[in-house]
């Protein structure tokens, strides 16, 4: 008889890392356009043993200039890291390539969100407010590029999506996502 396995303890996710090439641009934006609170930095980092590729996966030679961590809301956590690497890739990924992501924040008027993301100098808005069909009916979403091209997206859901009203009825966004 087959065992369901899991990782033991699993709370809740407590952060999302990612690199950027301009942490001063970073901060700048996470503070002053989307509203994150800067916390604190630490940094630089480097070693002159294998440490870097044994417990960050990059080359040994890699420095980490500094990181700092932002709180984006209630609950979110940014670690926001700026590397010095030889083979250091500076194109951001796409959501098509292996790898590719975003982040995805939770607004309560999405016009509103939109429409102050389109004066923000740097952020491209991608398209129009999209709205999801099918268990997801009743969230609208959009996506926008952050001044380094990291893909952010914003959604909206403020009578929940159908799968949430169909067990439960009408609800609100949910803390637990």
């Amino acid at each position: 008889m087959a065992t369901h396995r899991t990782l033991p303890g699993l709370q809740r996710l407590d952060h999302v890392g990612f690199t950027v090439p301009d942490l001063r641009q970073a901060r700048d934006f996470l503070v002053d356009v989307l509203g994150c609170e800067y916390l604190y930095s630490l940094g630089p980092f480097a070693h002159e043993d294998d440490w870097m590729r044994t417990h960050l996966n990059v080359a040994p030679d890699t420095v980490m200039r500094q990181l700092h961590f932002f709180r984006c809301g209630p609950a979110a956590v940014f670690e926001v890291f700026e590397y010095d690497a030889a083979d250091q890739r500076s194109d951001p990924p796409r959501n098509s390539d292996v790898g590719g992501h975003h982040v995805a924040l939770y607004v309560e008027d999405l016009d509103a969100a939109v429409d102050y993301l389109r004066t923000q100098p740097g952020v491209t808005v991608l398209g129009e407010p999209t709205s999801s069909r099918g268990p997801s009916e009743g969230q609208r979403w959009i996506y926008f590029l952050s001044p380094w091209g990291m893909q952010f997206e914003l959604v909206s859901y403020p009578l929940g999506k159908a799968f949430d009203r169909a067990a439960t009825g009408p609800a609100g966004p949910r803390s637990d996502r």
